[in-house]
């Protein structure tokens, strides 16, 4: 029941613009809520993305030397991690592609036998493509004829793969009238395969949410104020948020920043993994103080490495394409990618140092010393010499077995990493260590990979997930299978937090179904 001084300002404010929070954007709206989008990052059209990622201000985001950019890395203890920032998400910066897991996810994890997840969210994957724009990569270019021969010298041929990626192909360079929505959307361009997805699509061909589930619900009414973070979340009147909530906002760019505060009936937390449980675990000790112990937990890393491979061939070009233009199926429980970014883009480099793995930081390094000495001049090239991204590719493997950090508050607000169940992750997976040797001796090239994982050890990923689980209950889970937090009313968690088991390929496709199957729950405004 209302309280009757309260006046609410919106019926739901979404805490970030992802996948998760533009589909619940769309279709809260489409039922006729009045709703407000929260986004950290900046509005970004298509001119403003950088030319390349040496221009650090347009692509990284570190707000403390006044970077702005679509693109975020975090560092802990155990993992680092990439994730995306802007009106758009991680959409802005991903790679595009939208691959569907394997039996195995919809039913192992916390959210195993809740529901019938296969079946159920079936049709919620096909309209998720259909929104998306997603088609089969039309052509392939270099790395990906490497990775074609990789799964020929394997005898897997048949589990190469063209993905499925939100790309509009078209003519390359000619814009067109919306082609998706009945020309009820913004016009695209076709693609030229400059291998740019992920400093930011400047040719208007990559379909991020900003290009359809944003636009709608803005068409719909729907508010998004940009440039703003949520930092805290007050239940009005009773402790279970029934009487709605109040939702207090300040600037995240500007230097002086005063809070305002909105009257609201609901919330929904999209702020991705790093945004919405380092957001809950501080409420959890403050204004939300009944939320699940399991906060923080069941955090997932998809098992990946991120080892880059520069080819000493001049005549190889890897910047062609599209972000990921080709995937592998190398075993039942393995799952690799070619990654590249366009021509100019050499930034990664000065990150980089030669694979090397070992028990400790002193064996480490002594083997990548051994690597350069037994090969000095072709380091030389790499480093020196060599376009890095004209001759380099990114390898993702990504694999579907299981274990699970916990995050918990860290210093100066940020968050802190332990391990959970399992294994700690790690880069050194030697089924990922083979692909890369006999990818290498393909394109002739040497591999390199992000210096901390040579100096301490310590995986990267562009794909954390989960840490606001479904459960039956709150022992066992943060949210219930409709999406729902334990202990709250009108409160719900919709992006990466919760995925609840390890999908083993590119998240974004499950995340955009699950919301949209949330979605569905949720009547409309009577």
């Amino acid at each position: 029941m209302e309280h009757p001084k309260i006046t609410f300002d919106y019926d739901y404010i979404i805490v970030g613009s992802g996948f998760g929070g533009s589909v619940s954007a769309l279709r809260l709206s489409e039922k006729g809520y009045k709703v407000l989008v929260v986004e950290k990052g900046k509005w970004y059209k298509s001119e403003d993305f950088p030319k390349s990622n040496w221009n650090l201000r347009k692509w990284l985001w570190i707000p403390g030397l006044r970077f702005f950019g679509i693109m975020k890395m975090t560092l802990l203890r155990h993992v680092t991690i990439v994730s995306g920032t802007g009106v758009g998400g991680g959409s802005l910066v991903y790679a595009n592609t939208l691959p569907r897991p394997e039996s195995p996810f919809f039913n192992s994890g916390s959210w195993a036998g809740l529901a019938d997840w296969e079946k159920e969210l079936d049709p919620h994957y096909k309209e998720a493509l259909r929104m998306l724009g997603a088609t089969k990569n039309p052509k392939l270019f270099d790395a990906d004829l490497a990775l074609e021969k990789l799964a020929k010298s394997l005898g897997k041929e048949g589990d190469f793969r063209k993905p499925n990626v939100s790309v509009y192909f078209g003519d390359p360079g000619r814009e067109v009238e919306d082609p998706y929505f009945g020309g009820e959307g913004p016009s695209r361009t076709g693609c030229v395969y400059c291998g740019g997805c992920m400093t930011g699509c400047r040719y208007n061909s990559k379909n991020t949410l900003d290009k359809n589930y944003l636009y709608f619900a803005q068409k719909r009414g729907a508010e998004v104020l940009a440039e703003n973070e949520v930092v805290d979340v007050k239940p009005l009147g009773g402790e279970d948020g029934g009487a709605g909530y109040e939702v207090v906002v300040k600037s995240s760019t500007k230097i002086f920043k005063k809070g305002q505060s909105f009257m609201t009936k609901g919330v929904v937390f999209s702020g991705g993994v790093l945004g919405t449980i380092n957001l809950l675990l501080k409420l959890k000790k403050g204004s939300l103080s009944k939320l699940s112990d399991r906060v923080g937990m069941d955090i997932r890393t998809n098992n990946e490495t991120i080892i880059s491979v520069s080819s000493l061939d001049d005549n190889i070009d890897m910047s062609k394409g599209v972000a990921i233009g080709s995937l592998l199926h190398t075993d039942e429980n393995s799952h690799l990618e070619v990654v590249r970014y366009s021509e100019g883009s050499g930034f990664w480099k000065l990150l980089h140092l030669p694979v090397s793995h070992g028990d400790n930081v002193f064996v480490r390094l002594l083997r990548m010393v051994v690597s350069m000495a037994k090969s000095p001049w072709s380091y030389v090239r790499v480093y020196f010499f060599n376009v890095w991204s004209k001759r380099t590719v990114v390898l993702l493997f990504m694999q579907t077995i299981d274990s699970t950090l916990r995050f918990k508050p860290g210093l100066f607000g940020g968050l802190s990493s332990r391990v959970s169940s399992g294994k700690a992750p790690t880069p050194n997976i030697p089924a990922s260590n083979e692909l890369t040797k006999k990818f290498s001796k393909i394109v002739n090239g040497k591999p390199t990979s992000f210096a901390l994982e040579t100096i301490s050890g310590i995986p990267s990923t562009a794909h954390v997930l989960g840490g606001a689980v479904m459960g039956e209950d709150a022992t066992g889970g943060v949210i219930d299978k409709n999406n729902r937090v334990f202990g709250y009313k009108n409160m719900l968690v919709v992006d990466g937090s919760m995925i609840s088991a390890n999908p083993g390929v590119n998240p974004s496709l499950s995340i955009t179904a699950i919301a949209e199957r949330c979605m569905v729950n949720i009547p409309p405004l009577s």
